[in-house]
């Protein structure tokens, strides 16, 4: 058996050309993927933070009890609450500014995926239908992705979220505190009282007031907007 050998200056057997949109859909797909990934790690960076900072503040109380019960509620209690209260409020400020980065950052991952999501339906218009999350880039797609088609009051998304979270426990550490500086000035009980609502109650007004700011306004620009 003899086997023909191409003759020199033969064409090369071509492959066949892939299909473009199959192409797209592989990058896509793999865009996609990549913002999931960093989704999930960015959020899981973030825990982590809040584990350590929740970690702190209890540990924090622990040594506080210990110390009453060796020492009592004396001048050497007083000095210590006020530190280690202090060093819990910074910790947890800084922990609220990653929790509002993050949201910031899950909040533009999630325009990307939308946008990712209108290029499917341009590559395959009937499989809109079928999807769960929006395919939009603007404000409402952006709440319409993170709801799932469920319908919830902006109240309720905001009162549960992380930040919130955060931000309340820093809000009763700002209020002990203002509380604990009060008692060491052996001011009476009605305005040690009064110091630790009004330090709270500032600290809470002034964290809400920098997520309104941050999160009232998109400063990513629009592409595909929602219809109507």
């Amino acid at each position: 058996m003899s086997m023909s050998m191409p003759e020199p200056g033969a064409a090369h057997a071509v492959l066949p050309p892939t299909p473009v949109a199959s192409v797209r859909a592989q990058i896509l797909a793999t865009e996609h993927w990549s913002l999931l990934a960093t989704r999930s790690m960015t959020w899981s960076e973030v825990m982590s933070r809040i584990v350590v900072h929740l970690t702190v503040l209890s540990a924090g109380l622990v040594v506080l009890a210990l110390l009453a019960q060796a020492h009592g509620f004396g001048r050497t209690f007083q000095v210590l609450s006020i530190g280690l209260a202090a060093a819990a409020l910074v910790l947890g400020t800084l922990t609220g500014f990653r929790v509002y980065n993050a949201s910031d950052d899950d909040a533009a991952m999630l325009i990307g995926m939308n946008r990712l999501r209108n290029a499917y339906v341009d590559l395959d218009p009937g499989m809109e239908p079928y999807l769960v999350t929006s395919r939009y880039d603007d404000a409402a797609g952006l709440s319409a992705s993170y709801l799932m088609g469920r319908r919830r009051s902006t109240a309720s998304h905001a009162l549960a979220s992380t930040g919130m979270f955060v931000t309340v426990v820093n809000a009763i550490v700002a209020g002990t505190l203002g509380a604990l500086i009060t008692l060491a000035a052996e001011a009476p009980v009605w305005l040690i009282a009064v110091i630790g609502a009004v330090s709270g109650l500032a600290y809470l007004a002034a964290a809400l007031a920098v997520a309104t700011r941050r999160f009232g306004s998109n400063s990513i620009e629009s592409r595909f907007p929602s219809p109507g």
